[in-house]
């Protein structure tokens, strides 16, 4: 039986053309900064943000670390949202190893952050508080893509505050694409940008941490220290490379599946929020748990949570769209 595997667009396998560009590639050190293909990486994506350099690392997880850790010393905060995965889903990896405060602030359903609601978060000058240091913003955050007016008056506000701002953009190509806008449209109004490589663009491992020089120097001794270098890592590198050249245009299909999905819920009578990329939620409540069982025995991989995310990549096919659908018509009549 073939899996039709919701959970998540970690999920993707590497095609055969990304497999044979990996087995292509051409390799060197890493550590000593002597691989051609880890740094045309880097050098590729920073242009398209319109920041100055890059650094290769093996994970999201470890490219936010990096930002935060570099943005921030011991005793400094930074700013997220209370869903973000940086603060939330990172296994609190800023506090533990950087010694940096979270400060969440409750999240706007668009994803956003109430710029009014953040400046009351920002501690005073005072050294009974911790250092406000950094606002930290994710797109897209669950799904939902962030104006690009939005991110302009963020930028504008922390200016104005002498914050920097980082952006976790795990699924940053998810927004270009369905803004119609540039990857430099989005990555000029930050500090730093980190992108994932191994989520909707379908490469097998690793994320790319972008900012200024400086920035990305300091990132660099900062991934030695938590063990971050790779050796001959062109040959992850490679497969970044093909995806940004072939497989971003493609995620307005992902968008597409996901769009005909909730459509076919909602027909159905579930409760769906509004779709913008690639993921359905759907409000489960306590029939989660069954939801993923009665699934399971069908093929079809979920993970169970009352707010239920059907993540939709490019190994969802179209012609998965009606098993999904037929799927969740028996479940309720079960």
């Amino acid at each position: 039986m073939n899996l039709i595997d919701l959970r998540s667009d970690t999920v993707t396998q590497p095609t055969s053309a990304m497999r044979e560009a990996m087995l292509g590639a051409v390799t060197g050190d890493d550590v000593y900064g002597e691989d051609p293909t880890v740094r045309q990486l880097e050098e590729s994506l920073a242009a398209q943000l319109g920041l100055q350099a890059g650094l290769f690392v093996p994970s999201g997880t470890m490219s936010n670390l990096l930002a935060l850790m570099a943005h921030c010393e011991r005793g400094d905060e930074y700013i997220a949202g209370q869903l973000a995965h940086a603060y939330k889903y990172e296994a609190g990896g800023a506090a533990v190893l950087g010694s940096i405060q979270p400060q969440p602030v409750e999240m706007e359903p668009d994803g956003s952050l109430d710029l009014a609601r953040v400046a009351d978060a920002i501690k005073p000058d005072d050294f009974h508080f911790a250092r406000t240091r950094l606002l930290a913003l994710e797109n897209t955050m669950h799904g939902k893509v962030l104006p690009l007016a939005y991110l302009a008056e963020a930028r504008a506000f922390t200016h104005e505050r002498g914050l920097a701002l980082h952006l976790d953009g795990a699924r940053l190509f998810n927004a270009v694409v369905k803004l119609g806008c540039t990857a430099q449209d989005i990555g000029r109004h930050f500090d730093s940008v980190s992108v994932c490589l191994s989520k909707g663009l379908g490469a097998p491992v690793g994320s790319v941490l972008c900012g200024e020089k400086a920035f990305i120097a300091k990132a660099r001794r900062l991934r030695k220290m938590v063990g971050g270098g790779m050796r001959q890592a062109g040959v992850l590198a490679a497969a970044g490379l093909y995806a940004l050249d072939h497989q971003v245009q493609r995620l307005t299909e992902d968008h597409q599946r996901a769009h005909d999905i909730a459509k076919g819920l909602v027909a159905l009578g579930y409760s769906v929020e509004p779709v913008q990329t690639n993921m359905v939620y759907v409000d489960m409540g306590d029939r989660a748990a069954s939801l993923k069982a009665f699934c399971s025995g069908r093929g079809i991989v979920l993970t169970a949570a009352p707010r239920l995310r059907l993540v939709t990549h490019m190994d969802v096919l179209p012609e998965h769209v009606e098993p999904i659908l037929e799927t969740f018509a028996a479940f309720l009549k079960a």
